[in-house]
């Protein structure tokens, strides 16, 4: 008959050798977790958008030599409203992917019917700040055949951005996407991502006009992540002194349109090819898009390479409807697209 001490010996032996499985198994269960601990906090604004579309090109119509006397008008051929904004074009394709983020931004007495629709399709909206005062932000976008856009922007209630508080809904431990806004809401929660250690994504886009260098250096400085198009990007590294100094240690995506984008981390760049359109109808949008989908794969712990991709495939949906958020697929869909453009196989 065995001893005890040989019957313990045998018992450990079994269960140490079944160790080394069940921490394995632990472990590619603790993936998941771990990807989905990262809280997406998006902010920018929520606007109603009127899009109009020009049958011609702006630039048969602006004369070189009187730029300084202006005098336009268009006729358009194509005129809708539609759901838009920054944050809320980001999160409606966030919501498409089924991933979780809090939307915290400021909108007006008119906001209820936009509210609905995202409430339809799970988007919380318990964080907006209604202001009863005055309307939700409006954009008037013109585009020509080009793909050149003018735009004309009300802030309304997008003004109060400034008054909303990070602390109550991100920590360290999350990102922040600061996207356009008013300058004064941009800024005051870059300051409180400072204070409070919150990694952010600064998107300064429609603001670039609005604030000084001093600000924008500060934005760039303490940023985890910089976005903008090509434009944004050189407008940025123009005005930001020691623009590559400053960046060297952070990543830059710098979106081109029809031509993909380009992430730079760190001095390596990335290319992320552009997903092919079945047809295009209006860009306006795309760049939220992307962004919602670069996002999607970084919440899920993806390489910079899959969530540019990602980002891409948003895009390429979005510019196949007219209107920011008119566009729509399951993610089983989103995967077929993903696979057919780039080949490779995308778990969502």
């Amino acid at each position: 008959m065995p001893s005890k001490a040989c019957c313990r010996a045998e018992w450990a032996l079994s269960h140490f050798t079944f160790f080394p499985i069940f921490m394995q198994i632990l472990a590619f269960f603790s993936r998941f977790f771990y990807n989905y601990r990262v809280m997406l906090i998006i902010t920018g604004s929520l606007a109603y958008d009127y899009i109009m579309d020009f049958p011609g090109s702006f630039s048969d119509h602006i004369l070189p030599d009187q730029i300084h006397n202006i005098n336009l008008s268009f006729i358009v051929n194509k005129f809708a409203k539609r759901r838009g904004g920054t944050a809320g074009n980001a999160s409606y394709a966030l919501a498409l992917l089924q991933t979780k983020h809090t939307l915290f931004s400021c909108a007006g007495k008119d906001f209820e019917e936009y509210q609905k629709d995202f409430e339809k399709i799970g988007i919380e909206t318990k964080y907006i700040q209604i202001y009863k005062d005055t309307y939700t932000s409006t954009g008037f976008a013109m585009t020509d055949k080009k793909d050149n856009q003018i735009w004309g922007f009300f802030n309304g209630a997008t003004d109060h951005n400034y008054e909303l508080k990070i602390k109550t809904v991100a920590t360290s431990n999350d990102l922040v996407l600061i996207g356009p806004q008013s300058a004064k809401g941009s800024l005051s929660l870059i300051k409180q991502c400072i204070k409070q250690d919150i990694p952010y994504m600064f998107d300064p886009g429609f603001i670039l006009t609005q604030v000084s260098d001093e600000d924008l250096t500060l934005g760039v400085t303490h940023a985890t992540y910089i976005i903008g198009n090509d434009y944004e990007i050189k407008l940025i590294s123009d005005r930001v002194k020691d623009f590559k100094t400053l960046t060297k240690e952070k990543i830059i995506i710098t979106t081109l349109g029809e031509k993909g984008a380009v992430i730079t981390d760190q001095g390596k760049h990335i290319t992320i090819n552009p997903a092919k359109a079945k047809k295009i109808v209006d860009p306006s949008g795309a760049g939220d898009a992307w962004r919602g989908g670069f996002l999607a794969g970084l919440s899920r712990g993806f390489g910079l390479q899959v969530c540019g991709q990602m980002g891409a495939i948003a895009a390429v949906y979005a510019v196949e409807e007219y209107g920011t958020q008119e566009y729509s697929y399951t993610k089983s869909q989103f995967t077929k697209r993903y696979k057919e453009t780039y080949n490779e196989f995308l778990t969502l």
